[in-house]
């Protein structure tokens, strides 16, 4: 690795050297709030060296949180602690980034360290879970029901306003949570994906959601500042989402002014 410790730029941002922090959920946060915790998480990797810190997957809305400790920027109130955050970086020599996404059917699970089970619909922090078709991520999980092409708008439009206020609180690089069946990631596999609308069915269709979001993120994310998506590349199941269709995706990434595909 001759140019690990290499400065690399992209757009109107110089990465001090080519480590990045990739996105590490915490889980400790109360109504989606960043706190000294992710402060001091990432600020001490910056400290560290590295040249990008990426903060934790951070929900657009209550639903697209995995559990209820995630930490979200779905409210303007929440961009005042994350501005601490961004300085803390900013200041260790750190370009600070910030991923965002939706948990989709994958919602509303406890703490990994307590087994990570679906929350029960008995307790006070159960949340009705939504997705591309009404099919559970597991026997355990719940059923989420299946999103309407209005309500796939509005989801839109969370990652719009998310990617604005996370302009306001000072990160200078976006990524996009397309991975790991989250919710972008169902609408665009076949295995969770069953619709029969333009969001549905052919390959296009299905990454249809996916590309409206990058649209909109776009519309309000400087063109001066890194825009990226993460993806799965394989499912690694039979019928599943192909290496050939993130090639194909990847492709119409580029062509909306992504700059980069974490894959």
């Amino acid at each position: 690795m001759p140019h690990l410790f290499d400065s690399l730029k992209i757009k109107d941002i110089t990465l001090r050297n080519r480590i990045g922090l990739p996105p590490m959920c915490q889980y400790s946060y109360v109504d989606g709030f960043s706190n000294d915790w992710q402060l001091a998480h990432l600020g001490a990797r910056a400290a560290g060296g590295a040249g990008l810190i990426i903060a934790e997957a951070t929900a657009v809305e209550p639903r697209g949180r995995v559990t209820p400790f995630d930490v979200g920027i779905w409210t303007d109130e929440q961009i005042e602690p994350l501005q601490k955050v961004t300085r803390g970086i900013k200041e260790n020599g750190a370009v600070a980034g910030i991923q965002i996404g939706h948990a989709g059917r994958k919602a509303c699970t406890g703490l990994p360290w307590t087994g990570g089970k679906p929350v029960q619909p008995d307790n006070s922090d159960w949340w009705q879970a939504v997705g591309a078709s009404p099919l559970a991520f597991s026997p355990e999980h719940q059923v989420p029901v299946e999103l309407t092409v209005e309500g796939i708008g509005e989801i839109r439009d969370c990652f719009a306003r998310a990617a604005q206020r996370s302009l306001e609180a000072g990160f200078e690089w976006m990524e996009l949570h397309g991975a790991h069946g989250y919710l972008l990631q169902s609408f665009c596999s076949p295995l969770s994906n069953k619709r029969d609308d333009r969001y549905g069915g052919s390959f296009e269709n299905r990454v249809r959601f996916m590309l409206e979001v990058v649209q909109a993120v776009r519309r309000v994310w400087p063109e001066r500042l890194p825009l990226t998506v993460r993806i799965s590349g394989y499912e690694w199941v039979e019928d599943g989402w192909t290496l050939e269709e993130s090639v194909a995706l990847a492709r119409l990434l580029k062509a909306e002014g992504v700059d980069l595909v974490d894959c």
